[in-house]
């Protein structure tokens, strides 16, 4: 285990990166008990250096690699060895503390691996578990650090996460094809007779939105059957995950008010004040489960 410093400093490191970078969730992260704060920064950090050997320019072969060595990292984090990283210390005492499994975290791992050969998802079942591994995880490390009993709790936070992660794949949908990925599921490609030249496309064309209009109401439906969650976690907690849900579900509103064409620029968004008076609103209490909902 690292001592009092190095676990100082570690969390500190993870503090900052997740207050640079995490441009949604760290509004979550601030209405958490501090310790509770920490152990999602710390779990922040060492997830997004994943996702940022994946996202990267490198060649596809130094990538794996770099994932191979992260993932070779974790391991050995896990009997308390960090090899002078920043993000480990932290990383391991919260796993630790809050008894997470470590299968989320290989299953994650799998999911960014998948991100460098995967290109297109011929089915939703193919489609959905890519989401469990990469967003589903997270909702499962996230749920453990809000503390909960009921064990329903686990299949409701992974379908929360597989909502986020449905929402950021049809907000990015542009961003995803200039690097050569197709996450909508080629079954519905043709179900509504769209091709790549729509998605390359700048503006939406008819079989377009209604394919989007059936994606958003599928993720949509990921929302309403997670929302229930909010009543199963630790009331310490629920203000974090509503501001969580509500942010989210909101970028799916906003694909709605556009009529489901995210390829005209610039993509839906919120704003920092739009964020900021979410958070503003869960930390005085003003929120309610239902308000994560569509048209509610």
């Amino acid at each position: 285990m690292p001592d009092d410093r190095e676990l100082a400093a570690s969390y500190e490191h993870c503090r900052r990166l997740a207050r640079t970078a995490a441009r949604n969730f760290y509004y979550g992260f601030v209405l958490l008990p501090p310790v509770k704060r920490d152990a999602l920064c710390a779990l922040y950090a060492f997830m997004r250096h994943a996702d940022d050997i994946s996202d990267s320019d490198r060649e596809i072969k130094d990538k794996s690699e770099g994932l191979k060595a992260w993932h070779a990292a974790l391991d050995r984090a896990l009997e308390g060895q960090y090899g002078g990283s920043r993000i480990l210390p932290a990383f391991h005492d919260t796993v630790g503390h809050f008894e997470i499994p470590a299968s989320y975290f290989k299953d994650l791992m799998s999911g960014a691996e998948m991100d460098l050969t995967v290109k297109s998802y011929p089915t939703f079942e193919r489609l959905e578990r890519y989401c469990y591994c990469v967003a589903g995880t997270v909702g499962l490390c996230c749920l453990h650090v809000f503390g909960f009993r009921d064990p329903s709790a686990l299949e409701l936070a992974s379908k929360l996460g597989i909502a986020f992660q449905l929402t950021n794949i049809l907000r990015d949908i542009p961003e995803d094809y200039s690097m050569g990925r197709i996450y909508l599921p080629q079954e519905d490609l043709d179900r509504f007779g769209c091709t790549a030249r729509d998605l390359a496309s700048n503006a939406a064309s008819p079989a377009f939105i209604e394919l989007m209009r059936f994606e958003t109401n599928r993720a949509w439906q990921y929302y309403s059957e997670g929302s229930s969650l909010l009543n199963l976690i630790n009331p310490d907690s629920q203000a974090a995950l509503w501001t969580l849900m509500r942010i989210y579900s909101r970028i799916l509103e906003k694909i709605e008010a556009i009529q489901y064409d995210v390829l005209a620029k610039p993509h839906p968004a919120l704003s920092r004040v739009e964020k900021a008076w979410i958070m503003v609103r869960a930390g005085a209490g003003l929120w309610k489960p239902e308000r994560c909902l569509r048209h509610t």
